[in-house]
């Protein structure tokens, strides 16, 4: 008689926030094996930013270390809240948030979206600016523990820890709430209306503080620090520093403050992760309008587009300028062109001698002058064009249906010129005008342009080469602010890369301005268009060879690994 053997199932373990992390580092391996340049900014940009925070951590700790705790409190309260903030708004409009793991990739998974928050979160701390901003932070500890002993120590760590979990979970629900707004068509309007309320924030206070700077007293703004103390942003970061000076029933009200914080922001990020995950967009209704001009080919040409040639560069310009304008990655750039280029002209020309504060006036506008006018203009320039540092990066495999059509790089660069151009220069020309009226000098927006359009062009021709040569992949996803791990390094070296280069090739308007004075105001339009255009017809021309060449290792690279 035959006994049947049935081996035991082995037990299934449950999956913990460990998994997601042990997940992580294996995906940063993978995704560094065989790229030694992709190591190499890793490496450099971890030690820069090592090197902030040890600056950082003497700054924090600095009353310590002076044995003056007069202004410990409103240093670590101010330097929480603008750290927090920093954490929930940057990533909107430089940086990006690195997403090693896509949430999307979880979606058929039978994971519990307690589970799914928790991995993720604890995932999200395994990155270079979490331990830069513990290693800075930690001058808190060092304060709280000169003043307040090894009590006052250990409650400031915890603060430090918590402020940290606060930040990223700020970010991670900021991102990912604005992600699920800018998939839909429907809403996009009223995410661009907020993300420009958000950041236009940043430039009256950086405005506000640069015009007191010149007769600070400190004390006004303990006041501030105090109440800042009380909210999430300031609140784990003051706690250690309240024990220290013998407020003690502080301490755990502001602990209990942060914890708090931190259960509604992941809850936040709960409730949009799962949307993220399903990725539900509201695309509306499509009509199709047929006619004689074309029907269905018609309507792959936009409006803006209309007016080009139904031929392969018109289709590229076309394909272009509609994915500018549909793709939610793309939109969060325009947002970011249309915003920067207001605030740094007013942080430039207001934010120097020609702005002031008066106890009696408040804020008023001076002079300002042409060289410094030209200064801005150049700074907009190279920010609007800096967008295409890594124009291939968006298409990802896609850029393989261009590569099997055998589409001439010189032609592919100037398209994605054109298709860029026609939603960036009716903005140039808007900062422009904006500007010159605001200062008065409505006769100076003939050389603003000018300087915007030459810098502008030099921009573009610096970043084509930087797109071909420096390009890296982005992650499959629809949140427009996610990055591979390592991307926000290569991202923010290449791009200061790509300013710096700019900035000198466009110095020649500068100099101008401040030697050909009234005439450069004539001048300074017609001049500047002929070397922005020139600047990047060329670039177009010398970039595009080394596209033809290196198509087959530009498609590899911009593929994202799975």
């Amino acid at each position: 008689m035959a006994v049947s053997v049935t081996t035991p199932a082995k037990p299934v373990r449950a999956v913990s926030a460990r998994h997601f992390v042990r997940l992580k580092l294996r995906v940063m391996a993978n995704n560094f094996r065989g790229q030694g340049w992709r190591v190499a900014l890793f490496l450099i940009g971890s030690l820069f930013g090592l090197w902030i925070a040890v600056g950082a951590f003497f700054g924090l700790a600095a009353p310590g270390l002076a044995g003056n705790d007069t202004y410990a409190l409103l240093i670590a309260a101010l330097a929480g809240s603008l750290t927090v903030l920093g954490w929930m708004l940057l990533p909107l409009v430089f940086f990006g948030v690195d997403e090693t793991l896509d949430p999307a990739r979880f979606a058929l998974l039978p994971l519990p979206r307690r589970t799914l928050v928790k991995g993720l979160f604890a995932a999200a701390l395994v990155s270079v600016p979490a331990i830069a901003a513990l290693v800075a932070f930690s001058g808190l500890v060092v304060t709280a523990g000169v003043f307040g002993g090894w009590s006052a120590a250990v409650v400031a760590a915890l603060g430090v820890v918590l402020g940290l979990l606060v930040c990223v979970a700020g970010a991670r629900a900021v991102t990912s709430a604005f992600a699920t707004m800018l998939r839909s068509r429907r809403v996009r309007d009223l995410a661009a209306v907020l993300l420009a309320v958000l950041a236009a924030m940043l430039g009256p206070l950086q405005i506000a503080g640069m015009a007191a700077l010149g007769e600070v007293n400190w004390d006004r703004f303990v006041p501030v620090a105090t109440v800042l103390g009380w909210t999430p942003l300031g609140a784990p970061f003051t706690a250690g520093i309240d024990l220290a000076q013998g407020r003690v029933w502080a301490a755990p009200l502001k602990l209990a403050i942060a914890v708090l914080t931190i259960l509604a922001l992941l809850a936040w990020w709960s409730r949009s992760l799962e949307s993220a995950m399903v990725g539900a967009a509201s695309t509306g209704s499509t009509r199709v309008q047929a006619g004689p001009t074309g029907g269905a080919v018609a309507q792959l040409f936009p409006r803006a587009a209309g007016w080009l040639r139904r031929d392969q560069f018109g289709a590229l310009v076309a394909r272009e300028a509609r994915y500018w304008w549909r793709d939610a990655r793309r939109r969060a750039n325009l947002i970011t062109v249309a915003v920067v280029g207001l605030f740094v002209p007013v942080m430039v020309n207001f934010g120097a001698q020609g702005f002031a504060f008066d106890s009696d006036q408040g804020f008023s506008v001076g002079d300002s002058s042409p060289v410094l006018v030209s200064v801005s203009m150049l700074f907009v320039g190279l920010l609007a064009a800096v967008t295409l540092a890594n124009q291939f990066g968006f298409d990802g495999s896609a850029y393989a249906a261009n590569v099997v059509a055998g589409v001439p790089g010189r032609q592919e660069l100037l398209a994605r010129m054109a298709a860029f151009s026609l939603y960036v220069l009716p903005m140039l020309a808007v900062v422009a005008v904006v500007i010159a009226l605001v200062l008065g000098e409505p006769a100076w927006i003939g050389f603003m342009g000018g300087a915007l359009v030459a810098t502008y062009g030099v921009g573009l021709a610096v970043n084509s080469f930087i797109s071909v040569l420096g390009a890296y992949s982005l992650p499959e996803t629809s949140n427009p602010f996610a990055m591979n791990s390592g991307a926000g390094v290569a991202k923010s070296l290449l791009t200061l890369l790509s300013m710096v280069v700019t900035a000198v090739l466009g110095i020649p308007m500068v100099v101008a301005a401040a030697l050909l004075g009234d005439t450069w105001l004539w001048l300074g339009l017609p001049l500047g268009a002929v070397y922005g255009v020139g600047a990047a017809l060329l670039g177009a021309y010398l970039a595009g060879d080394t596209l033809d060449r290196r198509q087959p290792e530009l498609l590899a690279t911009v593929t994202p690994r799975r």
